[in-house]
């Protein structure tokens, strides 16, 4: 495929839109009041922004939400992704590899590639790529020693996409998303805000206006917490979170173990 670097078509508008990936995408920590153990998140708050635009053009409008929590690569742009297709979209998320990252000997180099063979499947199949950069963890008390890795996956998606047309939810870029209040409990998943600042930026990147400052501005200054309250929080952050993590490593099994897909097909999305 020659280079195709991409600009977005302002105004474009999609009507099969299909997400993939893990539990960002699933949705979690944004809780869904409707339904026990489910979330709302990023990709179901963009089909919502999506639709309504489809809507004022005059189109119809279906959404399929196929990512699992704890879901590795080789299940995104394996099950996922074919599953994804048979669904004829025109519009694919595809948000994988984080979980591989941290895996001890995580080789980036593979990781890009079997990324890149996936986008070019998607757009062989017509639909276009929406991507997604890691939140730059510089922050963040347990992984940010990864933060090479972070940043040279992030290098890789914007390389991929540059080549092959596809559009990047920048958020390495989006500094308010460092902010700890924009992240659950486990300090893993993000807060409804968190999401919903996710879902104004992915917009934006497919070529549609948004309130920048909406969703870019920092929160405001948070009261500073001393050695020892921090001490504290993080003490019960391990005890609560961390252990369990580690735990189902140790026994080799994932949070999703027993999950299914929340939106398996492709329907209308109404409003919230």
């Amino acid at each position: 495929m020659p280079e195709a670097t991409h600009l977005p078509e302002p105004g474009r508008t999609w009507r099969r839109y299909v997400a993939i990936g893990d539990s960002f995408t699933e949705g979690m920590s944004d809780p869904d009041p409707t339904r026990d153990n489910a979330y709302i998140g990023w990709a179901d708050r963009l089909a919502e922004h999506l639709s309504l635009l489809a809507r004022e053009a005059g189109h119809d409008f279906a959404y399929a939400n196929l990512a699992v929590r704890g879901r590795l690569l080789a299940d995104v742009i394996g099950p996922q992704l074919d599953s994804a297709l048979a669904l004829q979209p025109d519009l694919v998320s595809m948000v994988g590899g984080g979980n591989d990252i941290l895996r001890p000997k995580a080789d980036l180099d593979s990781i890009a590639a079997r990324l890149e063979e996936a986008v070019l499947r998607i757009r062989a199949a017509g639909a276009d790529v929406l991507l997604a950069t890691p939140v730059d963890p510089a922050d963040a008390p347990l992984i940010r020693h990864l933060r090479g890795r972070h940043a040279i996956h992030s290098a890789n998606i914007f390389s991929i996409a540059q080549k092959h047309g596809c559009y990047v939810i920048n958020q390495w870029g989006l500094h308010a998303l460092r902010d700890w209040r924009m992240w659950a409990e486990d300090r893993i998943h993000m807060t409804s805000e968190g999401h919903r600042r996710v879902a104004l930026s992915a917009l934006s990147a497919l070529g549609h206006s948004t309130d920048r400052a909406d969703w870019t501005a920092p929160l405001p200054d948070a009261p500073v917490l001393s050695r020892r309250e921090w001490a504290t929080a993080n003490a019960a952050w391990a005890r609560q979170h961390l252990a369990p993590w580690v735990q189902r490593r140790l026994r080799g099994e994932s949070s999703g173990d027993t999950v299914v897909a929340k939106r398996p097909e492709l329907r209308p999305v109404e409003p919230r």
